[in-house]
This record gives structure tokens, C-alpha cells and sequence, in this order.
């Protein structure tokens, strides 16, 4: 179409160009071999076309050693322009010329930072890099690939920016609808083509022949015109031949033969010069194409608008014509049309203003720094490494840069509650650092989840405890388990002497002896002294568990005990807010916090406030007894214990607050991700390092407690399961002794009794209670442990009765362990005060029936201990 024309143009021309074509399909091995036979061959005076900078490149090296001249209007690589062989003409403008038009567009909006995506960039990892702007240069196959993934992942939103070189720009207007609406929001640049007649007349016959544009269709006309212009003149001074080659060998490179015109004809390409299609055609030196304007293009709707243009001389403008005073205005307005982002968006995709708080104290948690030489400001901290943690943890970048809330002076520029405010105003975009999360803040602002402790609370100084006195050892335990341990003692005790009083020895005797043992007993097991036997396996089971229960106590009170002993104990000086309050007390909070409002809604007067910048500046306050207490956050508490352990102490009341969150506007889609990145921070390791590198590994104080307990005394709460066990054994222990002690004796409760008319009839049932009880009091005889004593030696007699007949004698009833037969003949021992009498009253009246005398000298008589009353004597 080119030769066509222009030879129609110029009929007068004696040189005519004959094109022969290879079609190389794109393949550079394909290209390199189609060259090799055009060259050896058909003997081609010039190589129009390699459409690739890797076709090019393997081009470029033939028609040097041809002296053939290789032009090529649309290998852009700059690498080619490095080859420099004086027989290769790039007829379009090479890739970085463009570089310098993205560079004003990236300066113009304030971009920091931008990420080039090339054809061997893998999109997978775009979202986690920080910065949202990416420069795409790629052929226009893989470009829509990629803006197809792009738009998948949510990466064409808003807060995005896609710059395209002219390598995808160039071919807009050929793209398919649908990858076209995947790349809405894009900016591209692409040479600019002036809007000639002969432009519009070229590209009309070209749609009419081709049925399709291509974007280097005006290039690859001029550069077939400026070819035939060179050969026209290089024909007048040379014949159009090819040298002999005199190498015997039959590989095709070694039979390429020089062309005796080729340097004619390169130098005539080389001082090519006319107005083509494509705007000036001129060449460089080095045979590169003189660079012209750009256009900046926005992709929407179906094709490119055109929003600017930059040139090498004025930079960008809105329009050409402006060129003289291009670039030179600071609004961004001025330089560009206005641009529909990604997502739709009409502002401008930027950093993150995060409004930083600037103080005097507490710098570990925010710091704002300036260097005097470069003026650079940093901003560090606690709640900074938390913010930026939280942002690596997101599954997108989100750039941002912090602005200290600071007037000119560098001072602070307000409370916390006007920095929070400047949200709402919309003067910053968040607000990083220790911000509280309170209501009245949340009805301007959103907030992200808390990231530390909530609450404030209150510090005072401490004071030795003066508790060390002589009655030191009733404190380790609580006044309600010292009752409860005393009552159990008494209750342990009476448990054990009714198993074992019908049974044991040593829980026999007069009433006094009874009781001593029985209380003896059941103290003695604190130190686990007791000697007296345990018949009965319940009053076993009841006392293993009751010395278990001993053990414990006692145990933990020698370590309560001691800890008394050995360890300092701090006092609060104060320890009740009304106490501040009645004695109109002096106190202290953090200047700037939200603490103040508190302490006025509680009831102190302003001219009993008193703020402090830092956490020395509470501890002058302090000595100097100006204050008596200080209110702040728990953070800020715990950071001033750290420093000052031995001398503070926090106590109670503490009043609910959520702890520090990152601050947002109103609806910000950022919030719910940024509270889902705090949890995964805060739940992790990184937390943990993060405190450790700002506060310290050992930030608790050593010498005592943080907050003010009941003085580590051991309560009731702590043993209640213990004491209910041993309740619950007793108790059964108990239950089940009186079950079976009444089933044994059950014919007391069911027995006649005989009245004195001899008439039958039923006792009364507190009598038969009483003669139960009576029972009760006496020796179990058929218990193992009394067995031995049924046995009757010379001296022993076994009284089963014994009833006062008359003030001389008494009549005995016993058995003998002789038989039947002899027992008449038996003659009892003598019996004297030193006789002792022995009974059993569960056996039967069987044996022998002796008298006694009681007018002998039987002073004794009257204290046998026989285990019955006068009334139960059975008169014989």
C-alpha cells in the first residue's frame, strides 16, 4: 500500500522497490532463517519488518555482515539501540522514551513508589507489595490476561493505579470489548499521532483494505517511504550488486555476500527527513527515531480518552498547544483532564494521611522525632510496630505515611480528642498511636479492635506493713476458715469418741476423762500426735480423711506463715477513691487524656487536678507530696511500676475503658480487616517480641504485687471441697453407726415393761430413749478388744446380776468355766476389799449362785464400775 502510493506520488522515480515477503509467524528461528534466504538468494538490498525486538536482535547481526540496512517500526527494546551497527534504523520510538512521560505522570500525582509488571512478572504476588501503582509493559495478549486476573482478585477497585506503555495502549482501539472492561480506570501512554487529513484519508483506505486497524501501520508506511526515498537517491551513485564471496564452504552464513550499495544506502537512511504520517521523520545519529510527543490516555468506556500529553521539552500539559508552559503550574488539575480511576473512582489513589500524636512523655509507646540537619521526621513506638505489623498481615498493600499532629513549633497541637477529631474532619485519614476507644470519640470516628488492656485504675504510694506483731500468726488465714477449722476440731472429735466409746478403752471413763480425750484426739492430729487406739474401721475412715484434710492446712499455712515472715509487705497508702474525695486530696492524671473528664464525672474539683507529661514528672509529683494519688489507662501504669516498683502501687477502683485501637473514618471498609490483621498480631508471637523490644522483659515489678489483695491470706474459698469431704464422711460415718447401733437394739424400743400391778404395759418413748442411751454408755462386750476379759481366773468372778436383798448379803450370779457336774461342789474364793469383781451382762445365768456378805470389809463395793444404773440391778 506504501510502494503503491508513493510511487504514484512519484512516477518521475527510476528506482522502483520489489518486495518480497516471509511470513516468520512470529518465530525467531524462523525469522533468522527467512533472512538468511532473502539475503543469499533473492539478494534483497534491505529488510523491512522484523516486528520483535528478539527478531531484531537476531536480524541486526545478518544485515551488518550483508551491509543490507535492517529497518524495523516496531522493535521498541532500547537494549537494540546497544548493538549499534550503522546498518539497523528503528522507525518508531523506543520504550524509554516513554519512561520519562510515566515519570511526570507518577510525579504529578505524588507517587512514591511504583511496582513495573514485564513479561516475566508473576501477578500472584502484586497485592502484598506496598505500593498500589504499577507500570505494565507487555504485549497486548498477556496484558489482557493479566487485567483479567487483576479484576478477580478486586486488584481494578479503588485505591489502585495501572499505568500501561504504549506496547497495550497502542492497541486499544483493536482490543475485545471484555478485556477492555476489565482494564476500566487505566492509564496508557502512546506516541502522539497528529489528527491530519492525511491521517484520517490513510487510516480510512487502510479499514477499507484491511478491515482492522494496527497500531504501527503509520510507522511501517513512513519507514517504507523513507526506504524507497534512500534507494531512489542511493541508485543514482551505485548499481544495485552484491560482492563476490570468495569462502569454499556451503554453510549459509559463510555465503552471505556483501551488498556494493548497502553503505550508500544506509547513509541515505540515516539523513532521511520529511513529514510522514506518524509526525516528524528524522533520524539520530545512532539510527534511532527522533522522540516525539506522548499522549496520556484513561481507558473507559469502550476505547482511550485522551487526558493529556507530555513532551520532552515542557512535560505534561492538558493541551498540546500549551507545550511553552507545560509542567510549569503546581496544580495537577492544570496538567490533566480528569482521570476516572479504578473502581470509578474520580479522587486521586494516594497514601494514607495517619495523624500521629506528639508528646512530651511516655515515648515508648508513640515518638515523633526530627533530625536538625535534614529536617526528616520519625515517628517510632510501641503502637507504631503494633500499626505496621497489623498492615504486613493484610492480604493487600496499603501505603501510608505519618503525619505528626503538631503545630508550627513542633508542639502538640491539641488533646487527644482534637486529634481524633481531625478524622472526622477529614483532615488525616486514620490515627495511629495510643488512642483510647471510649463512646464519645466512637460517634465520630470507627475504631478497630483493641490491641492492649482496658481500664483505668488508680496508683498510690506504698508503706511498710505494720502488721508484724505478736499475733503475726493468726493472719495467714482468714477469720471464717480459722472458725470453720476450730469447729470441725470439736466436730471431728465428738465423731470419733461415739464410734469408739462402746468399743475402745481409751474412750471410756468419767464424763471429764471422756471429753479431754475426745477434744486431746482430735487436736493432737494437727501435729499428728494422737496415741489413742482406733477401733471402729468408720472412725478409721473418718480420721484418715480428716488428717489429709489437716495435712493441707497445715502445709499451706507454714508457706502463708512464712511468706509473712521473710517477704516485705507493701500497704497502700490509700485505698479507697472516698477517702480522696472526703479529704479533698490532691491528684494527678496523664495531660491530654481523656482521664480528666472521669475524675470531674466522679466528683473532684478542677482545683484538685493535677496533670503530669511523664511518668518522672508523676513521680516529682509524688515526692513532693503534691498529689496523692494518680489516675491513668492501665498501659500507662504498668509502665510506670516498671521504673518506680518499690515505691507505687496500683489499687482499686478500676473503671472500664477498650484499650487502644487505630483510629478510622466513619464506614471505612479498611476497619473490619484491619481489626481481623490485629487479632492475627496480637494472638501471635510478634506481640510478644513487639512488648519485649519496648517495655522490656521484665517489666513486672519484682518486690510486690501490682494491685492491692486481702494481704495473700488463705480464705475459706480455698478449702470449702475439703471440709465438705470430711463433713460428708462424718456425717455417713456417723449415720451409719446409729442405723446399725439401733437395729442391734431394737427389742429396748419394743420391750414390756412390767408396772407394779403387775399388769403389762408399753413404756413411754423417752424412757425407752433413755434406756437406749444407757445401753449406748455401756462396753460393747462383743467387741474383740473386751473378749479377753469373759475369761475367769482364781480371783475373777463374772457378775451378771447383782440387786441388794437385804444390808447383809448379796446374791451373785456367775459362771465358771467348769462343768456342770462339779459346779455344786465348787467352793468360791474369798472375797475382800482387794477382790475384784468382774461381769458380763450378755451371759446367761447359768453356773453357780454364791452370797456375799457386804458386812465384811468391802470398802469398794460401793464404785465397782458394773456399767448399769441402781434402777437396771435385777434383783436375785
Amino acid at each position: 500500500m506504501a510502494v503503491s502510493e508513493f510511487y504514484d506520488a512519484h512516477p518521475n522515480y527510476t528506482t522502483r522497490i520489489v518486495i518480497a515477503t516471509r511470513d516468520s509467524g512470529g518465530d525467531v528461528v524462523q525469522a533468522a532463517a527467512s533472512a538468511l534466504d532473502l539475503i543469499n538468494n533473492v539478494q534483497v538490498q534491505a529488510i523491512l519488518g522484523p516486528e520483535t525486538s528478539m527478531q531484531a536482535n537476531f536480524l541486526i547481526p545478518l544485515g551488518e555482515k550483508a551491509q543490507i540496512p535492517v529497518i524495523s517500526f516496531s522493535a521498541s527494546s532500547p537494549t537494540l539501540a546497544s548493538i549499534r551497527s550503522p546498518y539497523f534504523f528503528r522507525a518508531t520510538q523506543k520504550d524509554s522514551t516513554q519512561v520519562n512521560a510515566i515519570a511526570a505522570i507518577v510525579k504529578a500525582f505524588s507517587w512514591r513508589q511504583v511496582v513495573p509488571i514485564y513479561v516475566d512478572n508473576a501477578y500472584g504476588e502484586l497485592m502484598t507489595m506496598q505500593t498500589r501503582v504499577f507500570v505494565v509493559h507487555m504485549a497486548p495478549n498477556l496484558g489482557a490476561r493479566l487485567f483479567a486476573k487483576a479484576k478477580e482478585v478486586e486488584m481494578m477497585s479503588p485505591g489502585y493505579v495501572w499505568i500501561v506503555t504504549d506496547g497495550i495502549t497502542g492497541f486499544l482501539n483493536s482490543i475485545d470489548s471484555s478485556v477492555l472492561e476489565s482494564m476500566q480506570g487505566v492509564l496508557g501512554v502512546k506516541p502522539h499521532v497528529p489528527r491530519t487529513k492525511e491521517v484520517l484519508e490513510f487510516r480510512s483506505r487502510w479499514k477499507r483494505k484491511f478491515q482492522r486497524d494496527h497500531p504501527y501501520g503509520l510507522w511501517a508506511y513512513d519507514a517504507t517511504v523513507a526506504l524507497a526515498t534512500a534507494i531512489e537517491k542511493a541508485g543514482q551513485a551505485t548499481n544495485f550488486t552484491f560482492l563476490n564471496n570468495s569462502s569454499s564452504s556451503n554453510a549459509d552464513l559463510d555465503r552471505i555476500r556483501a551488498s556494493s550499495s548497502g553503505p550508500n544506502l544506509a547513509l541515505e537512511l540515516s539523513r532521511a527527513k520529511f513529514a510522514g504520517l506518524s509526525g516528524e521523520f528524522a533520524m539520530e545519529p545512532d539510527g534511532q527515531l527522533k522522540g516525539s510527543a506522548y499522549e496520556v490516555v484513561n481507558v473507559n468506556g469502550n476505547g482511550g480518552r485522551v487526558v493529556g500529553y507530555w513532551t520532552r521539552g515542557g512535560g505534561l500539559a492538558r493541551e498540546l498547544a500549551n507545550e511553552s508552559t507545560a509542567g510549569r503550574s503546581a496544580s495537577r488539575e492544570s496538567l490533566m483532564r480528569t482521570v476516572i480511576w479504578p473502581g470509578d473512582a474520580a479522587a486521586v489513589p494516594k497514601k494514607l494521611r495517619i495523624g500521629v500524636p506528639v508528646k512530651d512523655g511516655f515515648s515508648e509507646f508513640v515518638s515523633v522525632t526530627t533530625d536538625p540537619e535534614t529536617n526528616k521526621t520519625s515517628v517510632t513506638g510501641y503502637c507504631i510496630d503494633i500499626f505496621e505489623a497489623v498492615v504486613q498481615t493484610l492480604p493487600y498493600a496499603l501505603p501510608f505515611e505519618y503525619v505528626p499532629f503538631a503545630n508550627a513549633t513542633g508542639d502538640s497541637a491539641g488533646t487527644y480528642n482534637d486529634l481524633v477529631y481531625q478524622v472526622f474532619l477529614g483532615n488525616f485519614d486514620a490515627v495511629v498511636g495510643d488512642t483510647t476507644v471510649i463512646a464519645n470519640r466512637s460517634n465520630y470516628v470507627d475504631f478497630t479492635l483493641p490491641y492492649t488492656e482496658s481500664g483505668v485504675s488508680m496508683v498510690v504510694p506504698v508503706r511498710p506493713d505494720g502488721s508484724k506483731n505478736a499475733w503475726l500468726f493468726l493472719k495467714p488465714l482468714t477469720w471464717d476458715l480459722w472458725m470453720t477449722t476450730f469447729l470441725f476440731f470439736l466436730f471431728i472429735g465428738f465423731v470419733v469418741w461415739v464410734l469408739e466409746h462402746r468399743i475402745s478403752k481409751d474412750f471410756r471413763g468419767p464424763p471429764s476423762h471422756q471429753a479431754g480425750t475426745s477434744l486431746w484426739f482430735s487436736f493432737s492430729t494437727m501435729v499428728f500426735a494422737h496415741r489413742e487406739n482406733v477401733v471402729s474401721n468408720l472412725a478409721r475412715t473418718v480420721v484418715i480423711i480428716w488428717c489429709f484434710v489437716v495435712l493441707i492446712l497445715t502445709q499451706s499455712y507454714t508457706a502463708s506463715f512464712t511468706s509473712l515472715l521473710t517477704v516485705q509487705r507493701l500497704q497502700p497508702t490509700v485505698t479507697d477513691i472516698n477517702e480522696l474525695l472526703r479529704k479533698g486530696e490532691f491528684v494527678g492524671y496523664q495531660d491530654g487524656s481523656f482521664v480528666v473528664g472521669l475524675l470531674k464525672r466522679i466528683g473532684f474539683r478542677d482545683d484538685r487536678l493535677v496533670p503530669y507529661d511523664n511518668s518522672d514528672h508523676c513521680d516529682t509529683l509524688f515526692g513532693q507530696g503534691r498529689i496523692a494519688a494518680a489516675f491513668d489507662e492501665i498501659p500507662y501504669i504498668k509502665l510506670f511500676l516498671a521504673k518506680h516498683c518499690s515505691k507505687y502501687m496500683m489499687t482499686d477502683p478500676s473503671y472500664k475503658t477498650d484499650g487502644f485501637g487505630f483510629v478510622f473514618p466513619k464506614g471505612s471498609v479498611l476497619v473490619p480487616d484491619i481489626s481481623r490483621a490485629v487479632l492475627n498480631v496480637t494472638e501471635g508471637d510478634k506481640m510478644t517480641k513487639i512488648e519485649e523490644a519496648w517495655f522490656g522483659k521484665n517489666s513486672r515489678c519484682p518486690e510486690s504485687s501490682t494491685s492491692v489483695s486481702p494481704g495473700g491470706q488463705l480464705g475459706l474459698n480455698s478449702f470449702w471441697s475439703l471440709f465438705l469431704i470430711a463433713g460428708v464422711a462424718a456425717v455417713s460415718a456417723l449415720i451409719i453407726f446409729a442405723a446399725t447401733f439401733v437395729y442391734q437394739h431394737r427389742q429396748i424400743l419394743l420391750q414390756q415393761q412390767e408396772g407394779e400391778d403387775n399388769s403389762q404395759s408399753k413404756p413411754s418413748f423417752w424412757r425407752r430413749i433413755m434406756r437406749l442411751l444407757r445401753t449406748f454408755d455401756k462396753k460393747d462386750l462383743k467387741c474383740h478388744t473386751f473378749r479377753d476379759d469373759n475369761r475367769v481366773g482364781n480371783n475373777e468372778v463374772n457378775l451378771v446380776s447383782l440387786n441388794v436383798m437385804s444390808p447383809s448379803a448379796y446374791s451373785v450370779q456367775t459362771e465358771f468355766p467348769v462343768d456342770s457336774s462339779t459346779a455344786a461342789a465348787a467352793t468360791p474364793p474369798p472375797i475382800d476389799s482387794s477382790t475384784e469383781l468382774h461381769y458380763n451382762d450378755n451371759v446367761e445365768a447359768q453356773g453357780v449362785e454364791i452370797s456375799i456378805d457386804l458386812h465384811q470389809n468391802f470398802s469398794g463395793a460401793g464404785q465397782i464400775d458394773d456399767g448399769y444404773d441402781n434402777d437396771e440391778i435385777t434383783r436375785h
